[in-house]
């Protein structure tokens, strides 16, 4: 698989959104991605319990630990690369997390529009 160009969706070089835990597509602590990323995981967001609870909800379960997929569960302010189209549709339900600007991949945008994305943005 061939990584695309690391560009965050601020024109930039995309920075690391987590290495504990560790996340990304190629695992490498990057929302880095490629054409075979069918999820686009590329934002780079910060988890809250309500979130949480959402995924859950909705059926993907990120915070129950799965070890046989050498996954720790996530907690609240972890970091992780969230598909793109989760964020969105957390988003449209009024509970979309934080995002980390620079290491979300431009490759977001294909799918969240950056005027969400800005709505959403940490606050360094």
């Amino acid at each position: 698989m061939q990584k695309q160009e690391s560009i965050n969706v601020l024109g930039g070089v995309l920075a690391p959104c987590s290495r504990d835990p560790l996340t990304g597509f190629f695992r490498d602590g990057a929302c880095n991605t490629c054409p075979e990323d069918q999820g686009s995981h590329t934002v780079c967001a910060v988890m809250t319990v309500e979130f949480l609870a959402y995924s859950k909800y909705v059926g993907n379960d990120l915070s129950t630990p799965r070890p046989e997929f050498n996954f720790p569960g996530l907690r609240a302010g972890d970091s992780w690369c969230l598909c793109a189209g989760r964020f969105l549709q957390a988003h449209d339900e009024g509970c979309a997390p934080k995002v980390h600007l620079e290491a979300t991949h431009q490759r977001a945008l294909d799918i969240v529009p950056l005027r969400i994305l800005n709505q959403h943005a940490v606050q360094d």
